[in-house]
């Protein structure tokens, strides 16, 4: 049978304590009236043996902080779990381990694994989660914080090996351009794992992301190639439009009437002051057209 949170009602720890304090009261005064009249044999038991049983209902006292649950055991067996704040009163039979329910957060280290491609990578995240099942935070996992910790780490470690680190052709999503599917993804990787402990991951996202030292600078200047290529094949194709453009006008106005040599010889000076990196020199043809 699963074990899930049950909740249990236990009495408030204000009335009790004036029940409490008066009862201790009467046991004080009760030895002090037998030592005044030299009782002695079963009053003195009696005063005794309610003493005892005073101090055992003293322990039944605990406080639940605002946010926080306190798992109740009779014997090892979970009988359910406080939620009322304040003073309460409960079998003092009962263990009363407290469990906060306030909303948490946990870095990760700098953790070095491979991306999808193999290349070598520095990630690390942050995990934003609350316990919402104190029985199965308690009692399904060994220590909850630990686990959320480890499997933690454990999910970052099989998501950056999901995606590469930066976008290709062959790829729809990378780390470093997705941030918002990549967090989902990983939110979803870590509250699969953390279920079970009675934990729900409210946020999970990426702190940090960089290539290994190692390879750092090779990536650099992949990258910088990268650009470099994308941005001379945006340049070439606004050039060989621009230059298309250029001479329709030219032949529908009627300006300039060109063999094929002279608009060869025209395309490729356009392109060349289109595509160039530096500034082209103008040359002014004083002559004709064919001088």
């Amino acid at each position: 049978m699963p074990l899930t949170e049950s909740p249990r009602n236990t009495l408030s720890g204000l009335p009790m304590l004036g029940a409490m304090l008066v009862a201790t009261a009467l046991n004080v005064w009760g030895y002090v009236h037998l030592a005044s009249i030299g009782a002695g044999g079963g009053l003195v038991v009696a005063n005794v043996v309610a003493s005892v049983l005073l101090l055992l209902l003293w322990a039944g006292f605990f406080i639940v902080q605002p946010n926080t649950g306190v798992v109740l055991q009779l014997f090892g067996k979970y009988v359910g779990t406080s939620r009322a704040e304040g003073l309460r009163w409960a079998n003092p039979f009962l263990s009363k381990k407290p469990v906060s329910l306030r909303v948490r957060n946990f870095e990760s280290g700098k953790l070095k694994v491979n991306d999808l491609e193999g290349s070598p990578i520095e990630i690390a995240s942050v995990v934003v989660w609350q316990v919402h099942d104190t029985a199965e935070a308690v009692f399904k996992v060994d220590d909850y914080e630990s686990f959320v910790h480890v499997q933690s780490e454990a999910a970052l470690r099989q998501m950056a090996t999901s995606y590469p680190y930066d976008l290709h052709d062959q790829h729809t999503i990378a780390l470093r351009s997705h941030s918002k599917e990549i967090n989902q993804h990983l939110r979803e990787e870590v509250q699969e794992r953390l279920a079970q402990a009675g934990v729900t991951v409210i946020e999970a996202r990426i702190s940090h992301l960089a290539y290994a030292p190692e390879i750092a600078q090779a990536m650099l200047q992949r990258q910088q190639a990268s650009a470099i290529i994308a941005a001379r094949t945006r340049i070439v194709e606004g050039a060989v439009g621009m230059v298309h453009m250029a001479l329709e006008q030219l032949a529908e106005k009627g300006v300039v009437q060109l063999d094929d040599e002279r608009r060869a010889a025209m395309v490729s000076n356009l392109l060349v002051v289109l595509c160039g990196d530096r500034g082209t020199q103008p040359v002014v043809n004083t002559g004709t057209l064919y001088g």
